[in-house]
Protein backbone atom coordinates (compact mmCIF):
# COMPACT_ATOMS: atom_id res chain seq x y z
CA UNK A 1 0.00 0.00 0.00
CA UNK A 2 3.11 2.44 0.12
CA UNK A 3 2.88 3.19 3.99
CA UNK A 4 5.23 1.83 6.55
CA UNK A 5 3.67 -0.40 9.82
CA UNK A 6 5.49 -0.27 13.23
CA UNK A 7 5.52 -4.57 12.17
CA UNK A 8 7.20 -4.36 8.39
CA UNK A 9 10.65 -5.64 8.38
CA UNK A 10 13.48 -3.43 8.70
CA UNK A 11 10.90 -0.71 10.23
CA UNK A 12 12.64 -0.93 13.27
CA UNK A 13 15.93 -1.08 12.32
CA UNK A 14 15.49 1.95 9.89
CA UNK A 15 14.34 4.02 12.53
CA UNK A 16 16.90 3.03 15.42
CA UNK A 17 19.62 4.13 12.33
CA UNK A 18 17.88 7.45 12.19
CA UNK A 19 17.76 8.21 15.52
CA UNK A 20 21.66 7.55 16.09
CA UNK A 21 21.91 9.81 13.27
CA UNK A 22 20.23 12.59 14.91
CA UNK A 23 22.18 12.14 18.08
CA UNK A 24 25.85 12.27 16.52
CA UNK A 25 26.03 15.65 16.31
CA UNK A 26 25.62 16.32 19.88
CA UNK A 27 28.10 13.41 21.50
CA UNK A 28 31.20 16.18 21.39
CA UNK A 29 28.83 18.54 22.61
CA UNK A 30 28.41 16.21 25.60
CA UNK A 31 31.99 15.32 26.41
CA UNK A 32 33.02 18.78 26.00
CA UNK A 33 30.33 19.83 28.53
CA UNK A 34 31.79 16.87 30.90
CA UNK A 35 35.52 18.34 30.30
CA UNK A 36 34.36 21.90 31.29
CA UNK A 37 32.05 21.10 33.89
CA UNK A 38 34.13 19.23 35.82
CA UNK A 39 37.29 21.55 35.61
CA UNK A 40 41.20 21.22 35.97
CA UNK A 41 42.47 23.44 38.23
CA UNK A 42 45.55 25.03 38.01
CA UNK A 43 46.85 27.39 40.76
CA UNK A 44 50.37 29.48 40.69
CA UNK A 45 50.63 28.91 44.91
CA UNK A 46 53.95 30.50 44.80
CA UNK A 47 57.17 32.19 43.53
CA UNK A 48 60.58 32.09 44.80
CA UNK A 49 64.17 32.24 43.79
CA UNK A 50 66.22 29.65 42.98
CA UNK A 51 69.76 31.36 42.29
CA UNK A 52 68.91 33.29 39.36
CA UNK A 53 65.61 31.76 38.11
CA UNK A 54 62.48 32.10 39.24
CA UNK A 55 60.69 29.08 40.71
CA UNK A 56 57.18 28.35 39.95
CA UNK A 57 54.64 26.18 41.95
CA UNK A 58 51.97 24.89 40.37
CA UNK A 59 49.47 23.36 42.37
CA UNK A 60 46.47 20.88 40.23
CA UNK A 61 43.66 20.05 41.24
CA UNK A 62 42.01 17.43 39.71
CA UNK A 63 39.40 16.45 42.27
CA UNK A 64 36.16 16.57 40.34
CA UNK A 65 37.49 15.47 37.10
CA UNK A 66 38.92 12.19 35.15
CA UNK A 67 42.87 11.67 34.45
CA UNK A 68 45.06 13.41 32.59
CA UNK A 69 47.56 10.94 31.18
CA UNK A 70 49.77 13.87 29.42
CA UNK A 71 49.02 17.54 29.63
CA UNK A 72 52.05 19.92 28.23
CA UNK A 73 51.43 23.41 28.55
CA UNK A 74 52.52 26.94 26.92
CA UNK A 75 53.75 29.28 29.34
CA UNK A 76 55.03 32.51 29.15
CA UNK A 77 56.34 34.86 32.14
CA UNK A 78 54.95 38.20 31.53
CA UNK A 79 57.35 41.10 33.61
CA UNK A 80 55.61 43.87 35.68
CA UNK A 81 55.22 46.08 32.38
CA UNK A 82 53.50 42.86 30.68
CA UNK A 83 56.13 42.18 27.87
CA UNK A 84 56.87 38.57 27.63
CA UNK A 85 60.32 37.83 29.16
CA UNK A 86 60.25 33.53 29.09
CA UNK A 87 58.40 30.62 27.69
CA UNK A 88 58.46 27.58 28.90
CA UNK A 89 56.73 24.09 28.06
CA UNK A 90 56.24 22.07 31.28
CA UNK A 91 54.70 18.50 31.36
CA UNK A 92 52.05 18.99 34.75
CA UNK A 93 50.80 15.21 33.59
CA UNK A 94 50.04 12.80 34.82
CA UNK A 95 47.09 13.82 36.77
CA UNK A 96 45.23 11.18 38.50
CA UNK A 97 41.36 11.30 38.87
CA UNK A 98 40.59 12.78 42.15
CA UNK A 99 44.01 14.29 43.36
CA UNK A 100 45.80 17.07 43.98
CA UNK A 101 49.77 17.34 42.82
CA UNK A 102 51.97 20.59 43.09
CA UNK A 103 54.83 21.14 40.56
CA UNK A 104 57.63 22.87 39.96
CA UNK A 105 58.95 25.04 37.33
CA UNK A 106 61.85 27.27 36.76
CA UNK A 107 61.86 30.25 34.54
CA UNK A 108 65.95 30.56 33.94
CA UNK A 109 67.42 33.87 33.81
CA UNK A 110 64.66 35.27 35.31
CA UNK A 111 64.28 36.92 38.62
CA UNK A 112 60.45 37.26 40.32
CA UNK A 113 60.84 40.48 41.07
CA UNK A 114 60.55 41.21 37.46
CA UNK A 115 57.37 38.59 36.95
CA UNK A 116 53.59 40.65 36.93
CA UNK A 117 51.68 37.38 35.47
CA UNK A 118 51.92 34.35 34.01
CA UNK A 119 50.19 33.43 31.10
CA UNK A 120 48.91 29.73 29.89
CA UNK A 121 49.42 30.66 26.21
CA UNK A 122 48.33 27.14 24.98
CA UNK A 123 47.95 23.71 25.55
CA UNK A 124 50.89 21.46 23.09
CA UNK A 125 49.78 18.16 23.95
CA UNK A 126 46.45 16.82 26.26
CA UNK A 127 45.74 12.93 26.43
CA UNK A 128 43.10 12.50 28.67
CA UNK A 129 39.61 14.13 30.05
CA UNK A 130 39.14 16.14 26.61
CA UNK A 131 39.11 15.01 23.05
CA UNK A 132 41.09 17.82 21.97
CA UNK A 133 43.89 20.36 22.60
CA UNK A 134 41.31 23.11 22.51
CA UNK A 135 38.68 21.60 24.50
CA UNK A 136 41.30 20.72 27.35
CA UNK A 137 42.27 24.62 26.92
CA UNK A 138 38.79 25.16 27.66
CA UNK A 139 38.66 22.90 30.41
CA UNK A 140 41.34 24.52 32.72
CA UNK A 141 40.74 26.73 35.17
CA UNK A 142 43.23 29.33 36.14
CA UNK A 143 44.02 30.78 39.22
CA UNK A 144 47.10 32.16 41.57
CA UNK A 145 47.07 32.79 45.36
CA UNK A 146 50.71 35.15 44.71
CA UNK A 147 49.29 39.01 45.11
CA UNK A 148 52.01 40.31 42.78
CA UNK A 149 51.79 37.91 40.23
CA UNK A 150 48.55 36.60 37.95
CA UNK A 151 48.05 33.69 36.72
CA UNK A 152 45.59 33.51 33.67
CA UNK A 153 44.51 31.97 30.26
Amino acid sequence: MGTSTWNDPGFASGSIVACLALLLPFSGTALAQDASSNPLRIELNRVEAAGENCRTYFLIDNQKGESWKSLKLDLFALDTDGVAAKRLAVEVGPVPRHKTLIKLFDFPGLTCSRVGRVLLNDVLTCDGAAPSREECLTAIETASKVDAVSFVK
